[in-house]
């Protein structure tokens, strides 16, 4: 057994943003070539599951992806709320560790 089968993870980082998370994964193909999914994932209210939405994200695409999405965060950040603390997540957070 090889240990390629499409779709196998290689990696993974959760990141808990209030009601949502989001999932990135990096997977392998039988190939041998990786690609990474995006994956949003939020509670339903109704019934208690969740509802995902997720983005394939291939090789030649990575550069090109973090490239605009750098770019949309800072024109955010320097353009359209430029005395908004960005930190204070980050802050309020390691404060918490701290306890």
């Amino acid at each position: 057994m090889s240990g390629n089968f499409d779709g196998q993870e290689v990696f993974s980082k959760r990141v808990k943003a209030g009601k949502r998370t989001y999932f990135f994964d990096v997977k392998s193909t039988r190939s041998n070539d990786y690609y990474i999914t995006i994956t949003e994932s939020k509670k339903r209210h109704d019934d208690g599951g969740y509802v995902k939405h997720k983005i394939f994200l291939y090789k030649e695409d990575f550069n090109k992806f973090v490239d605009a999405f750098n770019e949309t965060i800072n024109h955010v950040k320097t353009e359209l709320m430029p005395e908004y603390d960005f930190d204070e997540f980050q802050r309020a957070k390691e404060e918490n560790f701290e306890d």
